[in-house]
């Protein structure tokens, strides 16, 4: 009977420290139950002291009872340790920190995809020696029609496809440029030739927004003026541009177009390759400057020669990144925005 008792006092014992370890949250709770239960004058300890009042035939199974408790209640002491200091345990309130732990940074966002691909334009095209040139969003009809050769009358002039800010029949109309090719006519009014520049920024077309057009997109401009430039500097450039941007198996094609501020134009194509098949795909125009342009900006084209691009930002990016819908690089989504 008392054998009896005395084990019932040792399930008792079990069942209390089991509850008090579901309740420790903190280092301070765990020492307590430390201290309570397993010290030099915890319950356990008191435990052995029945021992001598248990009769002598009895004695093995009290003690083999009471040293399983001590075994199960160190064993459960030793993983909630592990579980504070390794911070997998209950975080309702205050836990064990390691201060000795690295932090990690605060997240400060990162490049839009579009700025991305600006930076991997100009490194491109710095290290084939152009530097960078900027010029303002807001022009006038000189600088964004007349010096490149578009004479009033020319379709692109309509005000219904431009953006006009102030009265487009009025002495001195301005407008958001349609065009980054502004910046050339800046640059060589105020820079005497042989130059090599390009030039990135926002364009501003009325389009209708769909999945390729936008009104508005980035473009990067580039001007090379030198003495006898000729077509094969120009396809020599871009092939070097193609390769450095989509690797050495790139190709380039020149298909004859037409633009008023270059003779002869092309459209640049670019064989590239895409879900493990080679495609044409068109970047943009170019061309050599037509003397009219050069004329404009008091640059004689008798001694002179050069060549532009202009290629659309946005298309490299979507090719290079599988984009489909141009709207998604505006909609600021940061679910798509975490992707680059």
């Amino acid at each position: 009977m008392l054998l009896w008792l005395m084990l019932d006092r040792i399930d008792q014992l079990e069942n209390a420290a089991q509850t008090d370890l579901d309740q420790i949250r903190t280092a301070e709770d765990l020492e307590s139950f430390r201290i309570k239960y397993l010290g030099s004058k915890g319950a356990v300890k008191s435990l052995m002291g029945f021992l001598k009042q248990v009769p002598k035939e009895q004695k093995p199974a009290f003690g083999q009872k009471a040293n399983q408790l001590r075994s199960l209640l160190q064993a459960a002491f030793e993983q909630r340790r592990s579980e504070l200091a390794s911070g997998t345990g209950s975080r309702r309130s205050g836990l064990a920190i390691d201060i000795t732990e690295p932090g990690l940074p605060p997240r400060l966002g990162r490049k839009h995809i579009i700025t991305q691909t600006i930076d991997e334009l100009l490194e491109v095209f710095g290290r084939m020696g152009f530097e960078v040139a900027t010029g303002p969003e807001v022009e006038d009809e000189h600088h964004n029609f007349e010096a490149l050769n578009i004479p009033r009358q020319h379709p692109a002039r309509d005000p219904l496809d431009n953006f006009y800010l102030t009265d487009p029949y009025g002495p001195s109309p301005s407008l958001l440029r349609s065009q980054t090719s502004t910046v050339q006519i800046r640059v060589m009014e105020k820079t005497s030739p042989p130059l090599r520049i390009v030039a990135t920024g926002r364009v501003y077309r009325p389009d209708e927004h769909d999945a390729t057009h936008y009104s508005m997109f980035h473009q990067i401009e580039g001007l090379y003026v030198d003495h006898q430039v000729s077509m094969v500097d120009l396809r020599s450039t871009l092939i070097q541009f193609a390769h450095a941007y989509w690797g050495p198996d790139a190709d380039v094609r020149l298909v004859p177009s037409y633009f008023p501020f270059t003779e002869p134009s092309a459209e640049l194509y670019v064989k590239i390759e895409l879900g493990g098949q080679w495609q044409w795909m068109e970047v943009g125009g170019c061309g050599m400057v037509d003397p009219a342009v050069f004329e404009a900006v008091g640059y004689d084209p008798r001694q002179w020669t050069g060549f532009a691009f202009g290629l659309g930002i946005e298309r490299l990016a979507m090719r290079k990144y599988n984009i489909s819908d141009i709207r998604w690089l505006f909609e600021n989504d940061v679910r798509f925005l975490r992707q680059f």
